[in-house]
């Protein structure tokens, strides 16, 4: 296991620690943190005025996804245990225990436009009975920017459009378009 992280840090080689470089995964997982990082800060840029941590989004940005290693997702070249939609918890425990839990709760808080107790147990998701919706400034930027990109063996930069995100969303309800319209309206 990784020993702890000391700032400043290089969020590609806590990835390296976790994943081998040279992995279809490691690829994925850190063109996506790029991809997402360059539109969080872009997102951040919006609201300068509330002092966002720039450092630590990019940082965060990158690691947000790191968690995947650990579910079923063969399309991404994971071979883990459990639920894809676990790789947020996950996450945070894996960052947390190399002294970055500010970070991990960036990759809980990331998924959708936030998961509620009450979406979990109302939708009998895999996930601890906890809310794990962005709080911070710095959080809510990477969720937001995380619904633009997706992630595949066929990566490209291709950003899809609000549309086509609310459209995605809406199968979660129409309350989780109007918190992802009301980000699209705060963020620009």
């Amino acid at each position: 296991m990784p020993k702890n992280i000391k700032s400043p840090f290089d969020p590609v080689e806590i990835i390296k620690k976790f994943y081998d470089p040279g992995s279809k995964t490691y690829r994925i997982l850190l063109q996506h943190g790029k991809y997402v990082a360059q539109k969080a800060l872009e997102a951040a840029d919006g609201v300068m005025h509330l002092n966002p941590d720039l450092d630590f989004i990019n940082e965060a940005a990158m690691l947000h996804d790191i968690g995947i290693c650990m579910t079923d997702a063969p399309d991404l070249g994971c071979t883990g245990k459990y639920n894809y939609l676990c790789h947020g918890y996950l996450g945070r425990e894996m960052l947390a225990e190399i002294g970055l839990p500010k970070h991990g709760l960036v990759c809980e808080r990331h998924i959708g436009v936030g998961i509620t107790v009450r979406d979990i147990k109302q939708q009998k998701l895999p996930l601890p009975e906890r809310n794990m919706v962005p709080i911070s400034l710095e959080e809510k930027i990477i969720a937001f920017a995380d619904k633009f990109f997706s992630k595949s063996s066929l990566m490209s930069a291709k950003e899809k459009s609000v549309q086509e995100i609310k459209n995605s969303l809406l199968k979660f309800g129409e309350n989780k378009v109007t918190i992802f319209q009301s980000c699209v309206d705060f963020f620009g």
